[in-house]
């Protein structure tokens, strides 16, 4: 009985459409009315489709997007104003519907109501369709706006970018130093600095034990921020000329509009900068269609999925103006909505599971994760369905769905980790001194901690103060994201074992990866020290000892004045201090 109902119900609702049919059917002049409609529809589609693409062609598109993209939606009411103002004067000038009052009835529309109703129904949706895509626009540039006020901080913070021009940071802020002498700094030390240009240098670089810089900076122009944001923008277009001209590494002119895009948008372009560490965008460098592939499986956001909840609520207002009940319509559609919903319970999952680990960044492609399992690897790709992690040693792929991982115990080596410990262990002679051998492996860490860098020249141990400051240049960024009191290199004499004296040294790197290749630069340079000062590691044995002990004992006391020196210069690390637990 309740289906008959609804099938009932439903079908009036359907017989709003016959009637509608049955008067276009009827009415010659609304039929030629709604004929000029259509071939104006296609018309201006083909109009608006064209100039969108001259739109996406133009330097705008690139330099201003959000006011490209503002033209290319705001152009379209336009359109239809045009289109409805155009039929209405053609019903006009050929007095379409003077004839067609026989077909009014009561209740019913006559030919010239059905059609306005029609032309505003299209109004509306045009409206719909162009508030819908104009709303996350405005979000759009005010998010772009805010990760543009992070990046001007970032610039502060770094004292300018490589690719700026010149020394643009102090053209806008001068440093003014401190009136008194920092703590860690000899106060003679101090003064001698304030005289000179180049310790005036020295005094706006250095930080404290705990990575605080001293003194602050007058401001010079007005408005730095906005004189910074012409300057990226210079960058920018620079860029821009460098791609269309054909002055890149591609060698070729680069093509703006490109279905497959070979010129990186201004805010694409902000974007690989701060993904870079802000170093120069080269232009030609990247292939095209590199930044669409790399950001295709990145979830929606917010913005990009509102126009679609605005324009079906226009759609369903629509619906209900045209006199179509909206709660039968959802109750006949209900049932069908259930069993999509049931089918597509696990993949409704991973993609939720997806937007979570996106949202929250539980962890991200790149980064080295541990799965409950104990499989240890990189994640090298997450998608709505399934995730990749790989090996760290190439040797395979773990594959698993996506919404496992929400609910599984994952440690993450990379998230929030500024320091992760590089511990090398090694066994001297009992005939070696303890201290003058702890001092030989303070020596080796300092060395370690200057002399390890990657193949940009980044010291990968982290430390209070760059070295490169020494030489009043950049810092790499080993000093950065240090907030509590570290004194490295650390050496523990860990225990007496049977043929050696076993020592530990301890340096902090910067990520979990950064320790594999800091221990074997720590080995070599080890293995050089060792052999300079005649530090041996014994052989492991469990026979009689039958070698002239005092011999080796005077051969090893020959430079003992030498690494007497040692202790002196560098000391004996923390060893007999700390807490117990260290």
């Amino acid at each position: 009985m309740a289906e008959d109902e609804i099938i009932d119900a439903v079908s009036s609702q359907v017989g709003q459409f016959e009637s509608i049919s049955q008067l276009l059917s009827s009415s010659e002049s609304l039929q030629a009315a709604f004929i000029v409609l259509i071939v104006g529809i296609i018309g201006i589609a083909i109009i608006y489709r064209t100039f969108s693409k001259w739109v996406k062609k133009q330097r705008l598109n690139y330099v201003r997007p959000h006011l490209s993209r503002f033209l290319r939606v705001a152009v379209l009411p336009f359109f239809a104003i045009i289109l409805i103002t155009s039929v209405n004067l053609y019903i006009q000038s050929f007095a379409l519907f003077e004839n067609d009052t026989s077909l009014y009835q009561d209740g019913n529309l006559t030919p010239s109501e059905t059609f306005a109703k029609i032309l505003n129904t299209i109004n509306i949706l045009v409206i719909g369709y162009s508030i819908a895509h104009l709303i996350p626009v405005a979000l759009g540039k005010k998010e772009k706006s805010t990760l543009e006020k992070e990046d001007f901080e970032a610039w502060k913070e770094l004292r300018g970018f490589p690719d700026d021009d010149g020394d643009l940071f102090h053209k806008f802020y001068k440093w003014v130093p401190p009136r008194h002498t920092p703590d860690e700094m000899i106060e003679e030390e101090f003064t001698r600095n304030l005289k000179t240009e180049e310790g005036m240098k020295l005094l706006e670089e250095f930080r404290t034990t705990k990575g605080l810089p001293i003194g602050s900076y007058e401001q010079l122009i007005k408005d730095p921020f906005e004189e910074w944001k012409k300057s990226e923008r210079g960058k920018y277009l620079k860029y821009y000329n460098d791609c269309v001209t054909g002055n890149n590494e591609s060698g070729k002119k680069l093509k703006p509009g490109q279905v497959v895009e070979e010129i990186f948008p201004i805010d694409t372009w902000r974007e690989e900068k701060r993904f870079g560490g802000f170093d120069p965008i080269i232009p030609g460098t990247k292939p095209p269609g590199y930044a669409k592939r790399k950001r295709k499986d990145l979830p929606k956001s917010i913005s990009q999925i509102l126009p679609i909840g605005i324009f079906v609520a226009v759609v369903l207002g629509v619906i209900s103006w045209w006199g179509i009940d909206l709660i039968i319509l959802a109750t006949a559609t209900g049932g069908l909505a259930i069993g999509i919903g049931l089918a597509l319970q696990e993949t409704m999952q991973n993609y939720f599971a997806y937007i979570l680990i996106r949202k929250d960044k539980i962890f991200a492609e790149g980064e080295r994760v541990q799965l409950d399992t104990g499989y240890n690897g990189y994640v090298h790709k997450i998608t709505p369905r399934v995730t990749f992690i790989r090996d760290a040693l190439n040797e395979s792929y773990a594959v698993i769905p996506t919404r496992q991982l929400v609910n599984s115990q994952i440690i993450n080596y990379s998230k929030e980790i500024k320091m992760v410990p590089a511990i090398v262990e090694v066994g001297v002679s009992y005939l070696n001194n303890p201290k003058q051998v702890a001092a030989i492996l303070v020596k080796i860490g300092k060395r370690a901690m200057k002399e390890v860098i990657d193949e940009k020249g980044r010291h990968l141990v982290r430390q209070q103060r760059c070295p490169y400051l020494d030489n009043n240049k950049p810092s790499c960024g080993c000093d950065k994201d240090i907030h509590i009191d570290i004194n490295q290199p650390i050496v523990r004499f860990n225990k007496f074992n049977d043929s050696s004296l076993d020592f530990s040294l301890w340096v902090y790197v910067r990520d979990y990866g950064a320790q594999f290749k800091t221990k074997t630069d720590i080995r070599i340079i080890m293995y050089e020290e060792f052999k300079k000062y005649d530090i041996r590691i014994p052989w492991p044995i469990r026979t009689v000892y039958q070698g002239d002990e005092k011999r080796e004992d005077e051969e090893i006391k020959q430079l003992d004045e030498a690494r007497n020196k040692v202790v002196d210069e560098f000391g004996v690390g923390d060893i007999g201090h700390g807490s117990g637990e260290d």
